[in-house]
């Protein structure tokens, strides 16, 4: 794991009982760390367990193994007055600023009710003062307090549930697809607007998405998710200047570039078939059904999480070399 950092996830798994001894295995050992005051982005395919992972985290869910660290402290293992502090430290924006609203609540009261229960601002009027406030860091004004969310446009309402994640001034926050049901002419000022509040509060972010685009402006590092595994990890610039797993190549193949001439000569790699269920997942490398480059080794052997180049780390045989630097694999020099 990184020095200093402010979160670290060890080997996470989530799984959700589906009975008779069926396992959903939403998320399968998952390792990262975050900076504080960074942007760790997750991407990844609908399905791939990047939402879960983000809720396991913060403890929505409770996971099957593994361990979250917050400043040391193993948040799984938090209860009583220790966990209710820890919900001041970490908070959430939700993907759908439509369900995620009470639609009978004001503006005013949806903010407020944060607060109340941490006990904040007993003072009623330094409360509205604050609300007032933290609607106009978000790009509202304080005529918006007082009405009800069906009354807002799907960025507007996004902006008051980023609103009600700062209430009670977190030091980390997980984003989950914050931008995704919004339309593309809004989503660009959601994650300026993150960005701002990123320099402007010293947050530091996980930010989950299925978009490698916009994930690529906004966070510091990437890791890839595919089927609940992490494939590949590393600065958000050198994903795209050197991606190595053919999963990650395929993502950034689908991504449109702006020049009609470039986008006619360029190669696509098209994957093939279906995301495989995550209730029976491939034995060996999850990724083989759909890789072009699968060999052998793929079919019986899980990928080992290795570090190919300073701070890229990757799961996928192609890249695997043994403790003297050898090739394990003699068929990968070939497929590469």
């Amino acid at each position: 794991m990184g020095k200093d950092a402010l979160l670290e996830v060890k080997n996470l798994k989530k799984y959700f009982s589906l009975g008779k001894d069926r396992l959903l295995k939403a998320v399968d050992g998952v390792s990262f760390y975050i900076k504080k005051g960074e942007t760790f982005g997750i991407v990844g395919e609908s399905g791939c367990g990047k939402s879960t992972a983000g809720r396991t985290i913060i403890g929505l869910y409770n996971r099957t193994k593994g361990e979250v660290i917050y400043e040391g402290e193993n948040v799984h293992q938090m209860t009583g007055k220790e966990r209710f502090a820890f919900q001041r430290k970490m908070q959430m924006i939700f993907q759908d600023p439509y369900a995620s609203l009470n639609p009978r609540s004001t503006v005013r009261e949806i903010i407020s009710e944060p607060m109340e229960v941490h006990g904040l601002y007993p003072d009623k009027k330094e409360r509205l003062e604050r609300i007032y406030q933290l609607l106009e860091d978000v790009g509202l004004n304080r005529d918006h307090a007082n009405r009800y969310p069906h009354e807002f446009s799907g960025g507007q309402r996004q902006r008051i549930g980023i609103a009600r994640a700062l209430s009670l001034d977190p030091e980390f926050i997980i984003a989950d697809e914050p931008i995704s049901a919004l339309d593309v002419s809004v989503q660009a000022q959601v994650v300026n607007l993150l960005k701002d509040l990123q320099k402007k509060k010293g947050l530091t972010f996980l930010f989950i998405a299925h978009d490698l685009s916009m994930v690529k402006h906004i966070s510091d590092r990437i890791g890839v998710m595919y089927l609940g595994n992490l494939v590949e990890q590393t600065e958000s610039a050198n994903l795209y200047k050197n991606p190595l797993h053919p999963y990650t190549q395929a993502l950034l193949s689908a991504i449109p570039i702006p020049d009609p001439d470039v986008e006619d000569r360029r190669e696509r790699m098209i994957l093939k078939g279906e995301l495989p269920s995550p209730i029976n997942p491939p034995s060996g490398c999850v990724f083989k059904t759909r890789c072009p480059l699968a060999m052998d080794a793929c079919q019986t052997i899980k990928p080992e999480w290795q570090e190919v180049e300073k701070d890229h780390f990757v799961a996928c045989h192609l890249y695997y070399k043994d403790i003297h630097g050898r090739q394990r694999y003699p068929q990968a020099a070939v497929l590469k």
